[in-house]
């Protein structure tokens, strides 16, 4: 890991993240808020480390929303901000930022959006380039960790000039890419800002106003337009007959795979994806005979292009996606790029990919398959494995979090994961549409983002179904963030912790029940219990998250020493297998032991074992009777 905080003129390796953050510090950031997503968390991380240092703001706020009207406000106070988020969360913040790009800014806002090609860590694959000129947001998209840097640090000058929000989009292989980066100047500091409205109408989104306002952003956005080609530059070979029109990191997929193909093109790369340059795109496409468009997910700039080329090239050949040159959805890699000219130019790929996939099919097959799961002392193994011996036929709606990973054998508690929130949301659907029982399942982090909202609807409504709040104390998915259920903010100072229970209660929910998931048999009572009740009920499966309790156990200077199974009393039944599933049991063929470099040590998986055969070492640690994590 590079130092972020290294002197102008250095070169480090930074992760795109953190040359992300680095570019907000050399671009003078004042204030950033942020709720984490994959791949856009490591961008808070970074910033979280250099507030303390640079006397700088940052939370984790509650959801993306909030962060973004954290960073309005902000900059609507004279300040430079920046928030966030992956491509999923835009949508809960979309309705502030379309009407932002209206009111526009007395200081400066960056708005980063990390978009998911191939649903690494998300639930769609969804492409925000849209969003951009639906809202009429000015963006612009790095191809590498050095630009991603730089072009942040662009987009909060440019902001800064124009009085409107810019985006950063980037996409999974930017974020999450490690490469050098020259670094400038840090001008990011602490600073108190004034609210103070240009006009006295400036913020005032009604009626006539914003239609004034709305003609006021058609003008910056084609102000903006006759500097983006700025941003973007012609390569190779001047006579080419070939052009290729790129962004972001495909431009590098389009680099490696001309030169490997042997394919002499001229590139034509957009930094500036909206509003594009259109006078340089369409002189480009005067210039060639056949337009190739290499763009991950949606067709934005290949519909944007055939349209410039009906007035400056009616004639040219335009390859993309919609030809069916160039794949609609996933990553690209080389790979993809090449077997595009394949298709359009006729050339023959220097790799044989059939042989590799050969290869890597009998590789595969020699290889155990294995499942992503929960981490051993997972407290939601134990929630999920009392749910479904209390509520096996309910109908189960899940939600976004480590918790989803129960739609799997041998727990199977999940039948819905789809939006944040949206557990408790559709349960409310689904809870008046049949007679079924219905369970909805949502973490603490998740509960305070987008699901009080939809537990208030149900309680008002008069709804039957059980919600299963599964409290570990933390934001554990993206990597242990606070969120206002704990008490410290994102910094690690002393902050006040909202009760979830309290909070609860006062909604009207009258069954509300507290327990340890490791407490099988109380668990598994409170769900029963909570199915019986007419109305709302809430049980909060308590217990912070098992990698926090290990670090915390170690930093105490304890050992974490390994449960055991007795040879003599286990009867290879497998229940423990079966029913729990935790990655620390190994079948031998003929009885089940522990791998002790994989148990924690919790005692959770005690109460599975109906032979007793699942015992402590000198030295183990009942996590629940001793309140370890509780």
């Amino acid at each position: 890991m590079g130092d972020l905080l290294a002197p102008s003129g250095t070169l480090e390796t930074l992760l795109g993240n953190e040359a992300i953050a680095r570019g907000a510090l050399e671009g003078g950031l004042n204030v950033a808020a942020a709720y984490p997503g994959t791949p856009s968390t490591e961008i808070g991380e970074a910033l979280s480390l250099a507030a303390k240092k640079l006397g700088i703001y940052f939370e984790w706020s509650s959801n993306e929303k909030v962060a973004a009207e954290v960073a309005i406000g902000a900059a609507w106070s004279g300040l430079r901000s920046m928030t966030m988020m992956k491509h999923v969360g835009f949508n809960v913040a979309a309705d502030a930022i379309f009407t932002l790009t209206y009111a526009g800014l007395t200081g400066a806002m960056v708005i980063v959006s990390a978009d998911d090609p191939h649903c690494h860590s998300s639930q769609n694959e969804q492409d925000n380039r849209h969003y951009s000129e639906a809202a009429g947001l000015p963006m612009l998209e790095p191809s590498n960790v050095q630009e991603a840097k730089d072009f942040t640090k662009e987009a909060m000058e440019l902001s800064y000039r124009y009085k409107i929000p810019f985006m950063l989009r980037t996409t999974t292989r930017i974020n999450h890419q490690r490469g050098p980066v020259r670094l400038g100047e840090i001008t990011a500091k602490g600073a108190i800002g004034k609210f103070e409205p240009p006009e006295p109408d400036r913020y005032l989104q009604v009626g006539a106003i914003a239609r004034k306002h709305h003609l006021e952003l058609l003008k910056k956005i084609k102000e903006i337009q006759g500097i983006s080609g700025n941003y973007a530059r012609v390569e190779g070979p001047h006579d080419s007959e070939i052009g290729i029109i790129t962004s972001g990191v495909s431009y590098a997929h389009v680099k490696d795979a001309l030169r490997l193909a042997g394919l002499e093109a001229k590139i034509l790369k957009i930094g500036m994806t909206f509003p594009l340059p259109e006078r340089m795109i369409g002189e480009f496409l005067r210039s060639i005979n056949t337009a190739f468009i290499v763009e991950e997910l949606d067709p934005f700039l290949e519909l944007r292009i055939k349209a410039l080329a009906k007035d400056y090239a009616p004639d040219l050949e335009i390859l993309g996606k919609l030809t069916g040159h160039m794949p609609q959805v996933h990553e690209y890699t080389i790979r993809t790029v090449l077997e595009g000219f394949s298709k359009a130019f006729g050339v023959k790929s220097p790799i044989d990919f059939s042989e590799i996939d050969r290869r890597s099919s009998k590789l595969l097959e020699m290889v155990p398959p294995r499942q992503p799961i929960l981490c051993p002392a997972c407290p939601h193994r134990s929630a999920g494995y009392a749910l479904r011996r209390a509520a096996g036929r309910a109908v189960f709606m899940g939600d976004i979090g480590c918790y989803a990973l129960l739609f799997q054998p041998p727990f199977r508690v999940e039948h819905v994961t789809h939006a944040m929130g949206s557990s408790i949301g559709i349960a409310n659907g689904v809870s008046l549409a049949t007679q079924q029982d219905v369970v909805a399942l949502i973490g603490d982090s998740t509960f305070f983002h987008a699901g009080i909202p939809a537990l208030i609807n149900a309680v008002h409504n008069k709804r039957k179904f059980t919600v299963v709040i599964m409290d570990n104390r933390t934001t554990a998915m993206t990597g242990h963030q606070s969120h206002p259920g704990v008490p410290y903010d994102a910094i690690g100072r002393e902050a006040p912790s909202i009760s979830i229970e309290d909070l609860v209660r006062a909604m009207g929910v009258s069954y509300v029940r507290i327990v340890d998931p490791f407490d099988h048999k109380g668990t598994e009572e409170a769900m029963r219990e909570a199915l019986k009740t007419d109305g709302v009920s809430v049980v909060i499966t308590r217990r912070e998250c098992a990698l926090l309790t290990v670090r915390n156990i170690r930093a105490e200077g304890k050992r974490i020493v390994p449960y055991r199974v007795n040879r003599d009393k286990c009867t290879y039944c497998r229940v423990c297998i079966n029913t729990f599933a935790c990655p620390a049991f190994v079948d031998t063929g003929s009885l089940v032991e522990i791998d002790p470099a994989i148990c924690f040590g919790c005692g959770a998986c005690v109460q599975v074992c109906p032979y007793d055969a699942i015992e402590p070492q000198e030295g183990s640690i009942n996590w629940r009777d001793d309140r370890v994590g509780v």
